[in-house]
């Protein structure tokens, strides 16, 4: 008998154990921080969902249906998303663009420009009308050209990037006018091809449920470009010498020149992957509102500078990851979905927004000063 329990103890002793090695590899793998922003992205839903009739709200119920996931909240997300994706890089080595809406604005207008042949870019007939990737790709393009920009005033002119890339963001949302005719909106409706890439679909024939009264219709295209692309920045971030020099820039930027990093070069591609990343959204605000508008981007900056502290990124640079970012971006997105589901309008979920925004920083400057204090300990250890 003695024996038995002896044999049965060693057994949960071991199950115990096993299942910590797993459960700390689950948490080495999303990261603490970000595991209590999941924690927060569950409370937040179910406010929304369960706690939000108990104050007398509406809606809620219409949460958890596929045309609410998929059709608002997935698409709604995306372009806000890229911005983030590429300010994450931005802000994980130490700087900052607050140009990436105008930028937006400008691959918005530049890629409805070139498709249907008319405004600054297309009347030059310099590439061809009508070619859904060539579109694309001068979107993408021109949205690298502005990060140039940006990395030239930062690195040559050495001016701060907080300032360097106010100036550029009032001189972008200047640019995308120009590049319209007359300054107004190009109409991209006629080009089915090219409007897909915001109405596209795939999985469409695949049996799934309904969920919450609402029948399947497919995941749209947006959602898996962001997934893409998310995936891509996260690699480069990651398995690089790129991502680590962004990394060792944010930290220490002398202990980073003196280990050999080219300052200069690194934060030029940092700007223009920023700037590629916010000119490939552009393109997409274009495909979904289905007109090249100089707007287009306006206001979204605040959006995703918010995203990218709230994921876990350091005001002074050095720390942050993309999968942060990617789970903040959703949470800002249930966020916004959530008031417009229970009659919030336009004006109180800009006040929530910028509260959200002091919070991510007050939380980023919590958690630094946190770790300084951990270190100075360990120094006197």
């Amino acid at each position: 008998m003695t024996e038995e329990l002896i044999t049965q103890t060693k057994e949960q002793t071991k199950n115990k154990s096993k299942f910590q090695r797993i459960w700390r590899g689950i948490i080495g793998f999303i990261g603490a921080d970000n595991l209590s922003l999941i924690f927060a992205l569950i409370i937040l839903v179910l406010l929304i969902t369960i706690a939000s009739p108990w104050f007398g709200f509406k809606g809620g119920d219409k949460f958890f249906t596929w045309q609410n996931l998929w059709n608002s909240l997935a698409q709604a997300i995306v372009v806000v998303g890229l911005l983030a994706i590429g300010e994450t890089v931005v802000i994980i080595a130490g700087g900052l663009d607050i140009s990436v809406g105008s930028i937006a604005s400008l691959g918005s207008v530049a890629a409805a420009s070139v498709l249907v042949g008319i405004g600054t870019v297309g009347a030059m007939r310099i590439l061809p009308t009508d070619n859904v990737f060539i579109a694309v790709l001068a979107g993408i393009l021109i949205g690298v050209l502005a990060g140039v920009i940006n990395g030239f005033v930062v690195t040559v002119l050495r001016v701060n990037p907080i300032i360097a890339t106010l100036g550029t963001l009032a001189a972008f949302a200047g640019f995308a006018f120009l590049l319209a005719p007359e300054g107004k909106p190009i109409g991209v409706l006629t080009q089915p091809q090219f409007t897909w890439l915001a109405q596209g679909r795939f999985l469409t024939g695949v049996n799934v449920p309904a969920l919450g009264g609402s029948n399947w219709t497919g995941i749209p295209v947006l959602t898996v470009i962001f997934v893409i692309v998310t995936l891509l920045v996260h690699v480069l971030m990651t398995f690089t010498d790129f991502g680590r020099a962004i990394y060792a820039i944010g930290g220490n930027a002398t202990a980073a020149r003196l280990a050999g990093i080219n300052l200069s070069r690194i934060k030029m591609l940092m700007y223009m992957l920023s700037g590629g990343i916010a000119g490939l959204a552009g393109v997409l605000l274009t495909a979904r509102t289905t007109s090249g508008n100089p707007v287009n981007g306006t206001g979204l900056e605040l959006q995703a500078i918010t995203a990218v502290f709230l994921g876990g990124a350091a005001t002074a640079g050095g720390k942050g990851t993309v999968f942060g970012t990617f789970i903040a971006v959703i949470m800002v997105g249930v966020l916004n979905n959530g008031m417009n589901l229970l009659g919030f309008n336009t004006f109180t979920q800009k006040v929530a927004l910028g509260f959200l925004l002091i919070a991510a920083v007050a939380i980023s400057q919590w958690r630094q000063a946190r770790a300084e204090r951990a270190r100075t300990r360990a120094e006197r250890i």
